[in-house]
């Protein structure tokens, strides 16, 4: 084994976790700071804990929120449009209606 291109191996590298728990692990790096152990982890203590580190639920949820009120909005445009259109169909004749006064008017 080479012994310039390998980092720094520490044997008993310092973990600490957001929860309080501190253990020690072989790692690159003298010390890590994680946000879950196995101490506080969902799938060992049976509840949920919501991890956000960066905003991005409240994001998610803003997101979900915003899109309702335009799915709520587009539902109303286009029921706007489909009365608009059968208003004007309503309004207009139809061809048959046309042909049919067309040959009223010339046989009279």
């Amino acid at each position: 084994m080479k012994q310039v291109i390998h980092p720094t191996w520490y044997p008993d590298a310092k973990i600490s976790c957001v929860c309080g728990n501190n253990f020690s692990a072989g790692s690159t790096l003298p010390e890590i700071r994680v946000e879950i152990c196995a101490l506080c982890h969902p799938f060992y203590t049976g509840t949920q804990k919501l991890v956000d580190t960066q905003g991005q639920v409240d994001r998610f949820v803003k997101a979900q929120e915003r899109a309702a009120k335009i799915k709520v909005e587009r539902v109303k445009i286009v029921e706007a449009r489909a009365a608009k259109v059968q208003k004007t169909n309503s309004d207009k004749p139809s061809l048959k209606d046309l042909l049919l006064q067309a040959r009223k008017q010339v046989s009279s």
